[in-house]
């Protein structure tokens, strides 16, 4: 199965740059060892079970938590797919797969 987690999580309430604690966060889904990639607006991630990327969420928390926020927002999405894997890159792949055949 693979499931992948489309996740932003940060502080609302520490001014207008946040990188430095989507950074903190991602140290949390780096520790976890699970797949994942770093967009412009979220991070996704990808495992083999609903609850290894569910688990991460109260942690990415915490660790915002322990920098003193106040107010953390955070939106989720999910896609579970049983009987695939790897999808974190095969999906991409997928896509650039078309374009180039389009481009022919």
């Amino acid at each position: 199965m693979s499931v992948l987690m489309e996740i932003a999580m940060f502080p609302t309430d520490v001014g207008e740059s946040k990188s430095r604690y989507v950074a903190e966060v991602l140290k949390v889904i780096e520790e976890s060892g699970l797949a994942y990639q770093l967009t412009p607006m979220a991070t996704i991630v990808e495992a083999q079970s609903i609850e290894e990327v569910s688990a991460l969420i109260p942690k990415m928390y915490h660790a915002l938590e322990k920098m003193g926020v106040g107010r953390v927002y955070s939106v989720a999405k999910f896609d579970i797919r049983p009987g695939k894997s790897d999808r974190l890159r095969q999906k991409v792949a997928s896509v650039q797969k078309h374009l180039k055949e389009e481009k022919r």
